[in-house]
């Protein structure tokens, strides 16, 4: 049947290829796209919302969701602006989408994500893992992935932090990187949602060597 989706981040390195990817699917009808500024391009079936995530609005009805809002430390400013992005936002889109009748999720987290963990970053990841699975979705599909190769530039963002230098390094190394720990293109990850989301029941963690095509 047919499907409607809500896609938050979608003017991010995965969310982008997430987006391109819903698009060509014949088997979804529409797209409702939530973001804080434009974004760029457009689709007949695709529908972009302004928002503002503190304070969404009703969505419309939506069979499934897929969640990759994110940010970093260094570009929200502080500790408390990096989880507004990425735990309070994701889990507003989500509760908001539940609401609108959407069954199944998808969310783009990272590799070493958990509430016990000593790192700030991959606490705030596990934090919200657990308050989605929390949620009464009947599919969660949870992508870890590792470092993300992808174009950054064209999306008028700045390489992260040791990014380049891990990117260079995963490239030399290759096959001696255990297969998780190996950067992982954006396109994979969006792919590893988007073939499991639609069929999703219960939670399941995909760790970044499970991604690479």
């Amino acid at each position: 049947m047919p499907r409607t989706v809500a896609l938050a981040g979608a003017t991010g390195l995965v969310g982008r290829e997430i987006l391109r990817g819903l698009v060509a699917d014949p088997l979804v009808s529409a797209i409702h796209v939530l973001a804080r500024r434009a974004v760029a391009g457009g689709h007949a079936k695709v529908t972009a919302h302004i928002v503002d995530f503190t304070a969404l609005p009703a969505l419309p009805r939506i069979d499934e969701v897929y969640l990759a809002l994110g940010t970093t430390i260094k570009v929200a400013g502080s500790r408390p602006a990096f989880r507004a992005v990425d735990y309070d936002a994701n889990l507003a889109v989500a509760r908001a989408a539940l609401a609108a009748g959407a069954k199944r999720a998808g969310l783009v987290s990272a590799m070493g994500a958990s509430a016990r963990s000593g790192i700030f970053y991959n606490r705030i990841k596990g934090e919200l893992e657990d308050a989605l699975a929390a949620l009464a979705f009947e599919g969660l599909v949870i992508a870890r992935p590792s470092m993300l190769a992808g174009d950054r530039a064209s999306l008028g963002q700045p390489l992260r932090p040791g990014e380049g230098y891990a990117l260079a390094l995963s490239r030399l190394l290759g096959p001696l990187i255990p297969r998780n720990y190996r950067s992982v293109a954006a396109a994979d990850v969006a792919r590893s949602l988007l073939t499991r989301v639609p069929v999703a029941h219960g939670r399941k963690i995909v760790l970044s060597g499970e991604m690479h095509s």
